[in-house]
């Protein structure tokens, strides 16, 4: 279905709205923010909460009290005056008038048989009541009640024989507390202002409050997309918070791993080119010697072609451990892990290195201190001993000597190449598993190195998670010392 520029265009900025809002709602700012209102508005709210419903109970605590309190005394004097023998009593009346005007409220004066003597409302006189306030009250309880839901205060209080101290009655008395309500309502009114008064400042403030402490995180992510940009500082700087001081920390630390391994990559490539283009160009000069002399003597002819046919190995073996070495960069994901015999191993390299040995007259000796079996890739590691004791031969010294040992432990093995050849320089140990680095590249260039094999073998060793560490003193010899588990850690 083909959709207009003009909807097209709304669709897109309605995206682009919604990724905001989402953003914005993700974002340290808003949270900060909701915390903020939290803990500024939640507290208030609270309190406003709870100051009336204190109130309406301190409200209606004390006007029972005071209820209870006049009617015992109105108890005492419907008991004095006899007024449940005689209810026209102007005195009494004139009290329960006062009182019901006052409280806005209802009074029954029962007898002991639950007869209503009197009703202030003019509506149950004469009639029976029966309810559990009013029996309790028979049986000499003072018995309060706060109907909430219908907004009245019930108060019966006992009327006792003055001289037999008997209950002969009960006044029932019931008050509204609409007017405790209105106060209430009132006080509500004036509590919901002040909310509403303080949530807006309180917003305020947590909009001012949140935009502030998220600024340095807003900073920082405007550097780093400066230095992405490339027009930014080298490094990062905001010492705000001990966060983002961290992060700096670590971004920076970052950066400079990302800077050595910019250089390392443009090193790489320079070494790379200038690897491949060596052979090359010695091709080109030869082919142009011979192609420059005319009636070239045979033997003249294959000595020029044996030396390109060299270079052409080298340049062969320099392409194949650069791609050895780039599968291995990859992942340890295609090893072909299996059970193997490490002493058999062992014996098979050092067997295949043995004429090369031979030629310079180096002794190669093997000394395994126990059968080891482990969970290795026999290819990549075979290649990887194989490079270690290559150089050990090829960087010693007439009659000199390599020794290679096994050992392991419950949970290792160790092998160690030892030679007593020419050594490496202190300042050097550091850099020797560095890709195409030579320690004396004259040297290295009469021998054929690619100064690829020491890189090629960590990078197994690593790929086994294992470790390798070199020692070395220049003009003794140099020791290797690698250590691989045993059991292969998928």
């Amino acid at each position: 279905m083909c959709i207009p520029n003009g909807e097209s265009d709304i669709i897109t900025m309605a995206r682009n709205r919604n990724k905001k809002i989402l953003d914005y709602l993700k974002s340290l700012k808003f949270r900060l923010l909701l915390v903020l209102l939290l803990f500024g508005l939640a507290p208030m709210l609270i309190m406003r909460f709870f100051v009336i419903r204190g109130y309406e109970k301190r409200a209606i605590q004390v006007r029972t009290v005071d209820i209870l309190s006049q009617s015992k005394i109105l108890a005492d004097q419907i008991a004095a005056y006899e007024y449940l023998d005689d209810n026209t009593n102007e005195i009494i009346n004139k009290e329960f008038e006062q009182l019901t005007n006052i409280y806005d409220g209802r009074i029954l004066v029962i007898d002991r048989a639950l007869r209503i003597h009197k009703d202030t409302f003019d509506i149950d006189s004469d009639k029976i009541i029966i309810s559990e306030e009013v029996v309790k009250c028979v049986q000499g309880q003072d018995v309060t009640k706060h109907d909430a839901v219908n907004g009245f205060i019930e108060i019966a209080v006992p009327v006792r024989h003055p001289a037999l101290d008997e209950v002969i009655g009960v006044l029932l008395v019931s008050v509204s507390t609409d007017s405790t309500q209105t106060h209430i309502a009132y006080l509500s009114q004036i509590g919901t202002i002040v909310s509403l008064t303080a949530g807006v400042v309180c917003v305020v403030l947590a909009v001012f409050i949140a935009s502030k402490l998220a600024q340095p995180f807003i900073k920082l992510s405007k550097s780093i997309d400066e230095i992405q940009a490339g027009y930014g500082e080298d490094e990062l700087m905001i010492h705000t918070y001990s966060e983002t001081e961290l992060i700096c920390e670590r971004t920076n630390e970052l950066l400079s791993r990302m800077k050595v391994l910019d250089d390392s990559r443009q090193e790489f490539v320079s070494n790379v080119s200038h690897e491949l283009k060596t052979p090359l160009t010695s091709m080109k000069v030869l082919a142009d010697s011979l192609n420059g002399q005319e009636n070239v003597p045979v033997e003249l002819y294959k000595e020029f072609m044996q030396d390109i046919t060299n270079e052409i190995d080298r340049e062969n073996k320099i392409i194949t451990d650069l791609l050895s070495l780039v599968k291995m960069d990859k992942s340890a994901d295609g090893l072909n892990i299996a059970a193997l015999n490490i002493n058999e191993l062992l014996e098979l390299i050092l067997k295949r290195l043995r004429p090369i040995a031979e030629q310079k007259h180096v002794e190669l000796v093997l000394e395994s201190f126990r059968p080891v079996t482990a969970e290795v890739d026999e290819v990549k590691l075979t290649l990887a001993i194989s490079n270690l004791v290559e150089n050990a031969i090829k960087y010693n010294a007439e009659n000199g000597w390599v020794h290679v040992s096994l050992n392991a432990d419950h949970q290792f093995f160790y092998i160690k190449v030892e030679d007593n050849g020419m050594g490496i320089p202190e300042e050097s140990l550091d850099r020797i598993f560095e890709r195409f680095y030579r320690v004396d590249k004259s040297h290295s260039a009469e021998i054929g190195g690619t100064g690829l094999g020491l890189a090629i073998t960590r990078s197994v060793v690593l790929m086994h998670r294992g470790a390798i560490k070199a020692f070395s003193t220049e003009g003794e010899g140099t020791i290797f010392n690698v250590r691989i588990p045993l059991n292969y850690i998928f």
